[in-house]
């Protein structure tokens, strides 16, 4: 941190708390290119101004400067869709397909170990794990949403916590009735909370009644609250939907009015081209989560032929338990590199349109574009630099295409949430990593044996 005494007297300049200068910054605003020899100013939790550096030098004075010298500025990265939890189960069951994965491990690992005490220590890991690969943002639909809105504000990062609705007894809750009513508590708690939306987590068409769908409905557009649910994410749900309504689960969710806006469709690696039409007429958002989808085999989103016809597509990563990692950098190389080959390709899906749905169409797909998602002025200050002076970035013509196409999640180096650093340099200040790693290694061992 360079302090900056001088340009911080003159009467002739906007006041700024610090500004940033960097080689490059992609604000991932509407038509910005990359701006070279760029620079940011931060005045409380919200953006100041962004260009170069001789343009924010000549506008703001600022009580301190932080000149990263090998660094590329960008916004905070979204997750949209995950079980933070869940890192407690990763690598636990591998190999296997959705229905056995979830069958015959998840779920009786989950009846038998998931309380308030294994959702705060796995939400924990996740919150970690996030901010150190960039992410000042996630959207997460597990059991104990209210401890994982904890954690999330104790670190200092935002997230929508979609509650979970679900017809079976669980660990959270012993009926959709009883789910109800504690999320409504929830929403009471955070309805005026600036970093957590709350937001209703029906698991699938399959695992909830007709009438929960339409109380969801109900509610949902009295609260103006996002709805978040697993949807046509392999060919056997497809098939059960099928078997169980006499059509898809789409057809389902438009028959009973829930098509909207406010529904964040994840996964969706089955969908006809009435499907998609039917998303972009709804203005239905999709979670894309490309390694979950090819790691269980469950079938590969339509990517190009959503974007083509209009459709928000966000990233998630999904669990660690289906995922391995929470790295959404690696989302974003993932998602370009199979919509490539699955269309013949190689100009399907450029390293700009991952980058984008990596940030603004994850904050468009959780109602919070107007706030986070870009580098703009008025924006929420949510930033990350990820430092590119590595042989692996060398040599660098094209900063956007090597974020992308390189494994970057370890390179980044700092991270801020509303203005507040939170990783700076690799370390991380809002959170203790000995003690986490000690409650992990405490659970392990418990599952083990």
């Amino acid at each position: 941190m360079q302090e900056n005494p001088d340009n911080s007297a003159s009467a002739d300049l906007l006041p700024a708390d610090f500004i940033v200068e960097a080689p490059w910054l992609i604000s991932v605003a509407a038509g910005t290119a990359t701006i070279e020899d760029a620079a940011i100013a931060i005045t409380g939790t919200t953006i100041a101004g962004v260009g170069t550096r001789k343009e924010i030098n000549s506008r703001f004075s600022a009580r301190r400067t932080q000149i990263l010298q090998s660094h590329v500025l960008l916004p905070g990265l979204v997750n949209a869709h995950g079980h933070a939890a869940m890192t407690l189960f990763r690598g636990y069951a591998e190999d296997t397909n959705l229905q056995t994965w979830l069958n015959e491990a998840i779920w009786p690992l989950e009846a038998k170990w998931v309380d308030d005490s294994f959702v705060r220590d796995g939400t924990r890991l996740a919150i970690v794990e996030m901010i150190r690969s960039g992410i000042t943002c996630f959207s997460d639909m597990y059991y104990y949403p209210e401890v994982v809105a904890e954690q999330a504000k104790e670190a200092g990062i935002r997230a929508q916590v979609a509650f979970p609705v679900i017809q079976f007894p669980n660990a959270w809750s012993a009926s959709t009735e009883e789910g109800f009513h504690k999320g409504f508590a929830l929403h009471d708690t955070y309805r005026n909370d600036p970093h957590i939306e709350v937001a209703f987590g029906p698991h699938s068409v399959y695992a909830i009644t007709d009438d929960d769908l339409d109380k969801i409905l109900t509610y949902s557009e009295e609260l103006d609250a996002n709805i978040q649910i697993h949807l046509h994410e392999n060919a056997a749900e497809l098939k059960e939907n099928h078997a169980r309504f006499g059509t898809s689960g789409v057809e389902h969710l438009n028959q009973r009015g829930l098509l909207g806006p406010r529904l964040q469709a994840v996964h969706t690696t089955q969908l006809t081209a009435k499907e998609i039409e039917l998303f972009a007429q709804n203005n239905v958002h999709v979670i894309h989560c490309p390694t979950s989808n090819a790691k269980l085999a469950s079938g590969v989103c339509p990517t190009s032929e959503l974007i083509e016809a209009g459709v928000n597509i966000a990233l998630g990563t999904d669990g660690a338990a289906s995922n391995n990692t929470l790295d959404l950098l690696n989302e974003a190389r993932l998602a370009s590199l199979m919509a490539k080959l699955q269309r013949q390709d190689a100009t399907a899906l450029p390293a700009r349109t991952v980058l984008e749905m990596a940030t603004i169409n994850g904050a468009r797909a959780l109602g919070l574009a107007d706030q986070i998602g870009s580098l703009e002025t008025g924006k929420a200050a949510d930033m990350i630099a990820i430092d590119v002076s590595g042989p692996e970035y060398q040599p660098l013509f094209d900063p956007l295409a090597q974020i992308i196409h390189t494994s970057s999640a370890s390179a980044v180096s700092h991270v801020w949430a509303a203005g507040d650093c939170i990783l700076d340099n690799r370390v991380l200040r809002s959170l203790d990593l000995a003690a986490i790693l000690q409650s992990v290694a405490m659970w392990r061992d418990r599952i083990k044996r």
